[in-house]
C-alpha cells in the first residue's frame, strides 16, 4: 500500500511521485528575489505626484529632488507596462511609455520656471500611465 492509498481509501490509480519545481539552490534564489521585491506602486508615488501638481510651486531647492523621485516612479511603471506587454495592446499606454522614456532622460532645466514645468510633465505622465495600467488590470488597484 502506498502513502497516497493510505490517505485516500479506495484509490486504485497509480500516481507519479511529485517533483519539486526547484532545487534547493533555486528555491533560495526565488526567496532572495521575493525578499528584495519592491512594489511598482506605493503610496509615495501619489504623494510625489500631488506634491508637484498641487497649487503651490515647488521651491527651487526641491525641484531636483522631485525630479529624481518621479524618474524612479516613472521607470517602474514604464518597465511594468513593457514587461506585461500592456503597451502592445493599448496605444495610449505605448504613447505614454515613449513619452516616459523621453522625459525621464531629459535633464532638469536650470531655469526654475522651466524646471517646474519639466517635473509637472513627468507627474502628469505618471498619473496618466498609472490610471491606464489600473484600467487595463495591470495593477489591481491604486495605492
Amino acid at each position: 500500500m502506498t502513502a497516497l492509498q493510505a490517505l485516500t481509501p479506495g484509490w486504485a490509480h497509480p500516481v507519479r511521485a511529485a517533483v519539486p519545481p526547484f532545487t534547493e539552490a533555486g528555491l533560495k534564489r526565488v526567496l532572495e528575489k521575493v525578499q528584495r521585491w519592491a512594489p511598482y506602486v506605493d503610496g509615495s508615488l501619489l504623494d510625489d505626484v500631488a506634491a508637484v501638481l498641487d497649487d503651490y510651486t515647488p521651491p527651487e531647492d526641491k525641484v531636483e529632488e522631485h525630479a529624481q523621485r518621479l524618474r524612479g516612479h516613472l521607470m517602474r511603471l514604464v518597465n511594468l507596462a513593457v514587461t506585461s506587454q500592456t503597451d502592445q495592446r493599448d496605444q495610449r499606454i505605448a504613447d505614454l511609455v515613449e513619452r516616459g522614456h523621453h522625459i525621464r532622460s531629459e535633464e532638469v532645466p536650470s531655469d526654475h520656471r522651466r524646471a517646474v514645468g519639466h517635473v509637472r510633465q513627468m507627474a502628469w505622465t505618471l498619473n496618466e500611465l498609472l490610471e491606464l495600467l489600473v484600467g487595463n488590470q495591470c495593477l489591481t488597484e491604486e495605492p
